[in-house]
């Protein structure tokens, strides 16, 4: 057998071990048929009913703005998602919309200012009402509160200092809401928490937003490290503080940490219940596989060149692995290399789950560069918009956390589901035919909207099936365009 290696997600996997493909048959791509046959699909809208459906609910293609302040933003949700527009009765299992697939791709460690800081011009503190680009979203500060400029993040900056984003710190940096802790006025501070990049950098990532959909008011749902961070793209809830336990899972006798199994249910338990497809597709996942029990070495392209992370497989970074139910299940656990032919064979899950290696999510600190992290996801990008699902795939792409460096707005009051603490912003990225173009989103959004998203769209329009913050947190929609949907995606 040939030892596993690190691919690029196009072209042929010369030199690498192949491995079994999901035995879970996806469903049929629906949407794409209906619309290739020229029918509609169960609940689509025809041009006459889109007009009469933004005749009955507001502006912006059907977008109830009842609830929205002087600025445009939603503070809440208007409640259930459930269809009463007169559609059909919402089937479980069945896509409520033309989105047949969802791909979402999980970086590391950056605020919305980090990234975005620069790409937007509206002045700071404007709270533009307006969604059309670069002008309705408001610009990074110049000084913080203190008075310090920010420095500039590069990948050489990215890879040289990781900011210290445990709860305790991010907590006394955020300082009630009032944003002026992170360079000086407690031991967390630091010049270098204070930093916007440009687009030598992230400009694959401006270049998204210009596409299509990016999300200007979408909070890290919890203060702390990343692991806590993306429970919430599983579960919507509190399971742990910052990076407390690690999974119990492949791998993570290499990763250290107290390991655990968590209790309950996930989105993905609900999509298998109904049998809608889920899948995870992990860097370094088929290398831990072959090393087990021993630990993977480092591939040669990690600049750390250390046995664990950021070099190896970490199942800390997959919420899902922390439950039994899923846990290194053939059927749901995929190493990345697997996606390309996944994507050419005709099975790409319904909900797909897409986490690169350490080394390629642009964390700071082990010499890791955002420019690889950005061409990783480029990579995913591409992969899925040269494939027969383009049509059909809505991609999303966000980061799992603040990682400790500034942004100038304020996190909203703790969600009244779990009486837990937002952290600061952090980029949400809407990609493909389904996403609005160059569109800002001033809709007050978490993780857990992505998972009340999916709750939506495969599990019979009903929302907040995990009774959590899948109950209270806006759904997506705001950056979504209705005539590509098919119907008006809630927010």
């Amino acid at each position: 057998m040939n030892r596993p290696c690190a691919v690029a997600l196009v072209g042929l996997l010369a030199g690498c071990s192949s491995q079994p493909g999901d035995d879970v048959a996806p469903k049929a791509d629906a949407a794409a048929t209906a619309r290739e046959s020229g029918h509609t699909s169960r609940g689509s809208l025809t041009a006459s009913s889109h007009a009469s459906a933004m005749a009955s609910t507001g502006r912006d293609g059907g977008r109830d703005t009842s609830s929205r302040d002087d600025a445009g933003r939603h503070d809440a949700p208007r409640g259930g998602d459930a269809a009463a527009d007169g559609r059909a009765p919402p089937c479980v299992g069945c896509a409520a919309s033309a989105i047949a697939h969802l791909v979402l791709v999980v970086q590391e460690n950056h605020t919305f200012d980090n990234y975005f800081g620069r790409y937007c011009t509206a002045p700071t503190g404007s709270a533009p009402s307006c969604n059309a680009g670069p002008a309705c979203c408001e610009a990074g500060p110049a000084t913080d509160p203190s008075g310090a400029s920010p420095a500039t993040l590069d990948d050489a900056a990215n890879g040289s200092y990781d900011p210290d984003h445990l709860a305790a710190c991010e907590a006394a940096e955020i300082d009630d809401g009032k944003m002026d802790m992170f360079v000086t006025g407690t031991p967390c501070s630091q010049p270098g928490n204070f930093a916007y990049a440009g687009a030598s950098s992230v400009g694959i990532y401006w270049g998204f937003a210009a596409d299509g959909a990016i999300a200007d008011r979408y909070f890290q749902p919890v203060i702390g490290a990343s692991s806590s961070n993306d429970m919430y793209l599983a579960r919507a809830h509190f399971a742990f503080a910052d990076d407390d336990l690690e999974a119990a899972a492949l791998g993570a006798t290499c990763q250290g940490g107290t390991q655990a199994t968590l209790e309950g249910k996930t989105i993905a338990d609900l999509l298998v219940a109904a049998n809608v497809t889920f899948g995870v597709y992990a860097g370094g996942y088929a290398a831990a596989v072959a090393a087990n029990p021993a630990c993977a070495a480092a591939t040669a392209e990690c600049p750390a060149q250390t046995t664990g992370y950021p070099c190896d497989y970490d199942p800390g970074d997959i919420p899902f692995e922390y439950y039994a139910s899923l846990r290194d299940d053939p059927r749901y656990m995929k190493d990345l290399g697997e996606l390309p032919g996944d994507l050419s064979a005709g099975k790409l899950p319904a909900f797909t789950f897409v986490k690169g290696y350490g080394y390629r999510s642009e964390h700071p600190g082990y010499g890791d560069t955002i420019t690889s992290g950005a061409s990783f996801v480029q990579s995913v990008v591409d992969a899925v918009q040269g494939s027969s699902y383009a049509g059909s795939t809505l991609i999303l792409v966000t980061w799992d956390e603040s990682g400790g460096f500034f942004d100038h707005v304020a996190p909203p009051a703790a969600s009244p589901a779990d009486q837990e603490a937002y952290g600061p912003r952090i980029p949400l990225l809407a990609i493909g035919p389904f996403a609005r173009k160059n569109w800002v989103s001033h809709v007050t959004m978490e993780h857990s909207s992505i998972v009340r998203f999916v709750e939506w769209n495969w599990l019979g329009e009903q929302t907040g099936q995990l009774g959590t913050r899948d109950a209270v947190v806006h759904n997506i929609g705001s950056m979504l365009d209705p005539m590509a949907t098919g119907v008006a995606v809630p927010e």
